[in-house]
């Protein structure tokens, strides 16, 4: 059991539910989530005022040319479309004045501080759904055709302006023989032209098309995590099992002589039946397997080792850390830990605020400074300065 002190003011914390907010049109997040959250979209003009980019044109080439970013060029021409995996150096980038390329720089946040709190204004939807931050770089007439997203996005626009033509799709059916997912009958219904701080919101399945115009076009897309239940309950499963101490072995000293020795037995059957059930039914392993594997840190990523040694005071969570908790443990990049108490206020409060003041962790349990301890070892964490 852990033990720790009352929560402090907060760091990155979530936008108040209530409040009416500017990068909402005015809505409050309560609103939005009312009104729009997978129902309808929702097209923001100015959503933040004198918005400018993150990094450069220069940067961002410079980053799609990593082995550690995942990227993306895609180029639109005549005879059809080409797409092409990162890394991507500046050689393999088509001239900036050739029209109908796009770049695209995959979880931007996970490299940049700036992308990882711009993504903390968007913290009204739980952790669990928050995935990444993906910046479009485009030339003139530069896009990615019409499609569809499987989940929840916003699309700021950071430079140049872009075209957006949306529709609720009917016709899913893709174009065949494509590298992309190019719906092959779209249909729009409005037409929008964003300008940079103005935002728009998606719900999962409407169709979009996005074309830059002029040139030098960046687009921010906020992209929310949607797992597949076939797949998210794979992983459960495999978690659940590894963790499984039950070496009963089958029986069946019941089981006459048969003339059909490929027919399956029915006792294996319902043995089968009887282990995933009692597999269920462990709600606390269940518990712990979904939170580890909500938490899980990408793929591609590491921590830093950290600078000097360790010493109570204020921290941060890294910007790559995922944390979250339930009502009896904390989850941290794919572990899981039993916490009651002030311990669980504490850990909770690390969790929300993604930072924790030197108050708190001078006066956290001995075992509660333990794991910090750790999770600083690790990298998870960091110290915060005094200014």
């Amino acid at each position: 059991m852990l033990h720790a002190s009352p929560s402090s003011p907060p760091s990155l914390s979530a936008p108040a539910p209530d409040l009416p907010c500017d990068l909402l049109g005015g809505l409050s997040p309560a609103q939005f989530m009312r009104r729009h959250w997978q129902k309808k979209p929702l097209l923001i003009r100015n959503a933040i005022p004198g918005f400018t980019p993150l990094l450069s044109r220069q940067q961002l080439f410079d980053m799609a040319a990593d082995e550690a970013v995942e990227s993306r060029l895609i180029v639109r021409k005549p005879q059809g479309w080409t797409l092409r995996q990162g890394p991507l150096t500046r050689q393999q980038l088509p001239p900036l004045r050739q029209a109908g390329w796009t770049l695209l720089v995959q979880g931007v946040d996970q490299h940049l501080d700036a992308a990882h709190e711009l993504l903390q204004r968007f913290r009204f939807v739980p952790d669990a759904r928050l995935d990444d931050l993906m910046i479009s770089w485009a030339s003139d007439a530069g896009g990615v055709g019409p499609h569809f997203d499987s989940y929840d996005v916003f699309l700021l626009q950071a430079t140049g302006q872009r075209r957006w033509r949306i529709g609720r799709q009917k016709d899913l059916s893709l174009q065949p023989d494509v590298p992309l997912k190019i719906l092959s009958h779209f249909e729009p219904e409005e037409e929008h032209v964003l300008n940079p701080g103005d935002m728009l919101y998606l719900p999962p399945r409407w169709a979009h098309d996005g074309d830059a115009v002029g040139g030098d076009c960046s687009t921010y897309s906020i992209g929310f995590r949607a797992p597949q239940r076939g797949g998210l309950a794979g992983e459960l499963l495999q978690r659940m099992a590894d963790e499984l101490d039950d070496d009963t072995l089958f029986r069946d000293p019941g089981q006459p002589a048969t003339a059909t020795p490929a027919a399956m037995p029915a006792a294996l059957e319902a043995f089968a039946v009887d282990a995933l059930q009692r597999l269920l039914a462990e709600r606390q392993s269940l518990a712990c397997a979904l939170g580890e594997v909500m938490t899980e840190p990408k793929p591609r990523i590491w921590f830093d080792e950290p600078e000097g040694d360790w010493a109570p005071g204020a921290l941060r969570l890294d910007r790559r850390t995922r944390m979250m908790y339930d009502e009896r443990h904390i989850f941290i990049n794919g572990e899981s830990f039993r916490a009651g108490g002030a311990d669980a206020r504490l850990m909770r409060a690390l969790a929300d605020q993604r930072a924790l003041d030197q108050r708190q962790v001078v006066r956290a349990s001995e075992g509660a400074q333990a794991l910090l301890q750790d999770w600083f070892d690790a990298g998870w964490l960091h110290r915060i300065e005094p200014a």
